[in-house]
């Protein structure tokens, strides 16, 4: 015997993962937790006998429910399933999953198509932060064919613009949680901060590396990887996050001068494997962090001008935009808006069994 349980496969920016109807799953956590694992196939590095990708990127699921907050029309938890553990991450958000979750609203009724556009407003009940998303619905429907192009992803699809409307202290309760734009940490200057996503921002010339490497070179460079683990579990504690060694946060992010037409150059650790992107939360992070001044991100960063500024974060496998509305001082900048343009598909819609076990 097995147990059925209604599931839509999306891709939601350059992730992908189980959407389901919090209504579908077990109320108890750890009931809830372990369904997940079966779903995805974890803990086995291929998850050959689950949905998951055998990727953290593609071992992901989001829980969607109508808001209890009268402020959001959505309720969003996202679950990070670990792909070789027998663990499920509640820690984090993801901006990837996030622009899959307003079309799944709409097609699954919880919020009414507007014609031509519809307006969701999400609330990530990991963080508590808000996000405001635009979904084109021509004629009251959910359309995916569209011409924007984001890396990572093949082809074009319909847009997806997500602004983060109170992402600074997501986790960490402030956007720098030390005070400082700048702090020493195991012996290098670093960036800890938090806008949606807790990265700790360090030159890549900090740890003996260009940061141009090609991310599968990095994945493979073991004495890298332990010296960024021993940053990120001092940086740890700096941002308010206990037991990070059993956490997906902090992440970490090596940054260098841009060379591929952009503002700055990125190798972003999600945060024990090079990613061949970089994460929504963690760009808007980086980008912010280009901004202050003093900070290793500003250094090496090469920003437009004006308040409002399109940072194009360069990565591996090609860069990511960022919009940033900027208040304040040159000497003290304020990043009062984030934003940035998503797409999302899905991908099927129907039934997902695990054993009635």
């Amino acid at each position: 015997m097995q147990t059925a349980i209604r599931c839509m496969m999306m891709r939601g920016g350059t992730s992908k993962g189980a959407y389901f109807l919090c209504s579908d799953l077990p109320a108890e956590a750890g009931a809830r937790d372990a369904l997940l694992l079966k779903v995805m196939g974890s803990p086995d590095a291929r998850q050959i006998d689950g949905l998951g990708g055998a990727h953290p990127l593609t071992s992901k699921v989001a829980i969607v429910s109508r808001a209890a907050d009268p402020d959001a029309d959505i309720d969003f938890l996202f679950a990070q399933v670990l792909v070789d553990e027998p663990r499920v991450d509640l820690n984090q958000n993801c901006g990837n999953i996030l622009a899959g979750v307003a079309p799944f609203a709409i097609e699954r009724g919880l919020v009414p198509a507007a014609d031509p556009v519809t307006r969701v407003k999400v609330r990530t009940v990991n963080t508590g932060t808000l996000a405001e998303l635009l979904v084109e619905t021509p004629g009251g429907r959910v359309t995916y064919a569209g011409g924007t192009r984001i890396d990572g992803v093949p082809g074009t699809a319909a847009p997806i613009a997500i602004d983060f409307l109170d992402a600074a202290g997501s986790v960490c309760g402030a956007l720098l949680p030390t005070g400082r734009a700048v702090d020493r940490v195991a012996g290098v200057e670093a960036t800890l901060i938090d806008n949606g996503m807790p990265v700790i921002v360090l030159a890549a010339s900090a740890v003996g590396r260009t940061g141009y490497e090609p991310h599968g070179q990095l994945n493979e460079d073991t004495a890298l990887k332990a010296r960024l683990e021993e940053i990120r579990l001092a940086a740890a504690p700096l941002m308010n996050i206990a037991n990070a060694a059993h956490k997906n946060v902090p992440k970490l992010c090596l940054v260098a001068p841009p060379r591929a037409g952009g503002h700055v150059s990125t190798r972003s650790f999600i945060p024990h494997e090079c990613h061949a992107a970089i994460g929504v939360f963690a760009a808007v992070s980086v980008a912010t962090a280009c901004v202050l001044p003093g900070s290793p991100a500003a250094a090496a960063a090469r920003l437009p001008h004006g308040p409002t500024k399109l940072v194009s974060v360069e990565h591996p496998t090609g860069e990511f935009t960022v919009r940033l509305e900027v208040g304040g001082t040159a000497a003290a900048p304020v990043v009062t808006r984030a934003g940035l343009l998503r797409t999302a598909r899905a991908l099927f819609d129907g039934t997902v069994y695990v054993p009635a076990s």
